[in-house]
């Protein structure tokens, strides 16, 4: 069976979850689906596009905050938040890619650090407005998606649409130029490529979809704090496309399940979470350079 045939099987297995796994788990595995929606959306500029986004979380947080603050200091429809969400996240991207795009690789990664920092910045101080270091508890979300199941199920099914649409457009010309640009850019841009459009147009798709997790998060968490915009979770993100195989498609979502199941496991026998997440990162980059898929989809070329 190809790969494309365990997809749907996958989906089956886990619309089943909430039937034989505990209220927590189920909980668990919305976190799973949406860090690996995360992840897989910086994958779309990071190991399809080439761009050293060092500070994509900045997108989920803001996606989180305008679903929080519209739900809680307006009357709009629950579901008018959560459309708001990725569009907001997707205007920041312009904002900040319209800037970063005319520099490349490490420069444009610690330029996007910066201005991510500002913006976590004004969030963490504006206490009158985002709640500050406190952040934003108890948000109010529609009875038809207050069960931990029922925001489980609808974060399955946002995720997976999600999913689709970035894979779509990854296996489209528009997709393959973006990989082009990421092995080439000079030699794309003399043959006629616009690369800082392509560049700039993956961002804000990326940007977009970081949102939907961000409005995601709120749904299933009820809440919303200043770290969703902090460099250190930008980071733990990184490291789970590092980890999955940041040259594969679910990659990402792979390495995002590790971390979150490693880190839950961990952290109820150590609060040295970081240093264990030092030494995974040290053994992939050592022995497994390409990720874990990467490395079993090598392997099954090979064989």
């Amino acid at each position: 069976m190809g790969k494309k045939g365990l997809i749907p099987i996958a989906f089956l297995l886990l619309l089943l979850f909430p039937f034989f796994l505990p209220r927590f788990y189920v909980y668990l595995s919305s976190l799973i689906l949406i860090h690996g929606l995360l992840a897989t959306s910086l994958n779309f500029v990071l190991g399809f596009g080439g761009m050293y986004q060092f500070h994509h979380c900045v997108f989920y947080g803001v996606g989180g905050y305008t679903t929080a603050l519209l739900l809680t200091k307006t009357s709009l429809s629950p579901f008018l938040a959560f459309l708001a969400a990725p569009f907001a996240s997707a205007i920041l991207s312009i904002l900040m890619g319209v800037i970063c795009v005319r520099l490349s690789k490490l420069y444009f990664g610690m330029l996007q650090i910066s201005l991510g920092s500002l913006v976590w910045a004004i969030v963490y101080r504006w206490y009158s407005f985002t709640g500050g270091d406190d952040g934003i508890h108890g948000i109010p979300i529609p009875h038809l998606l207050a069960s931990t199941n029922s925001a489980y199920y609808f974060t399955l099914v946002i995720t997976a649409l999600s999913m689709f649409a970035m894979y779509r457009m990854l296996v489209s010309p528009f997709g393959k130029t973006l990989q082009g640009i990421r092995d080439n850019p000079v030699r794309c841009e003399m043959i006629g490529v616009n690369v800082k459009l392509h560049q700039l147009l993956a961002l804000i798709i990326a940007g977009f979809f970081a949102g939907v997790a961000g409005m995601l998060f709120v749904i299933v968490d009820t809440t919303v704090f200043p770290e969703m915009l902090f460099w250190t979770l930008s980071l733990e993100v990184l490291i789970m496309c590092l980890v999955g195989g940041w040259f594969t498609f679910f990659g990402p979502l792979l390495g995002a399940a590790i971390l979150i199941i490693l880190r839950t496991i961990i952290s109820t026998y150590t609060v040295y979470w970081a240093l264990v997440l030092g030494v995974i990162m040290t053994l992939i980059i050592f022995f497994l350079p390409n990720g874990i898929l990467g490395y079993i989809e090598e392997k099954l070329k090979r064989g």
